[in-house]
């Protein structure tokens, strides 16, 4: 039998990780992970917030344009109002966005707590053709500012939530609280005042977003009736 001493020697220096090292390995692969992992946490979360205020700010450039496409569209009838603002809801009357023939809409604006969250909410009648049918939009418009059924709640959309709103009136040079304004009786009843409210030159929106929305703080959106021309 042949010994070879120089290759035992070489085998008997080669040796393994002790557990020591393997712990150390374990707890330094461990710690990167963890580090790796919330790093990617905070991308996501990141992530989600991003979108989260690009939707909020969507949703609200889509009710302000609302707004003002209902404004525009304001609808002149006679013997029936086609504004007002009872201090709770702007009700406005007003002609279909497809074809004259599609009739009128009743629409309104309010502030109402639905749930835990208080939203700017807009209500839409369906298409009206008569006198009698817009005067019943027109009362059920304004109950649903004020205190709505189940039936008036199915005809609202939720636009954005928000913390206060105001709105005024520019009549004869100088903006103005609408209920301060004596130009027309107005009341929530068109049969006990059928004189059409004089429609402003122009309205002013307020509104008061609240901090965790994308865009917080007091917002002012200015309205001018079509055809006014040049002036304030």
């Amino acid at each position: 039998m042949v010994f070879y001493p120089s290759r035992w020697r070489t085998g008997a220096q080669q040796r393994g990780f002790t557990l020591v090292e393997l712990l150390v390995a374990l707890a330094l692969m461990a710690m990167m992970a963890a580090l790796s992992w919330r790093g990617l946490d905070g991308m996501v979360g990141a992530q989600k917030r991003l979108s989260q205020h690009a939707d909020d700010v969507l949703t609200l450039q889509t009710g302000l344009a609302q707004w003002s496409a209902d404004l525009d569209a304001l609808a002149i009838q006679p013997n029936m109002p086609s504004m007002d603002w009872d201090g709770r809801a702007l009700r406005l009357l007003r002609r279909g966005s497809q074809s004259p023939s599609e009739g009128l809409y009743m629409v309104a604006w309010a502030q109402r707590r639905v749930g835990n969250t208080v939203y700017w909410l807009r209500w839409q009648s369906p298409a009206l053709y008569t006198r009698a049918q817009m005067l019943s939009a027109w009362s059920q418009a304004a109950r649903w500012g004020q205190n709505p059924s189940d039936a008036d709640r199915s005809l609202e959309v939720r636009i954005t939530p928000l913390a206060s709103w105001q709105v005024f009136f520019y009549r004869s040079g100088a903006w103005s609280n609408p209920l301060s304004s004596g130009d027309a009786a107005t009341s929530t009843s068109p049969k006990a005042a059928p004189n059409t409210t004089m429609v402003p030159d122009g309205v002013r929106l307020l509104l008061t977003l609240p901090p965790d929305l994308a865009l917080s703080g007091l917002l002012t959106r200015d309205w001018a009736r079509p055809g006014l021309g040049a002036g304030p």
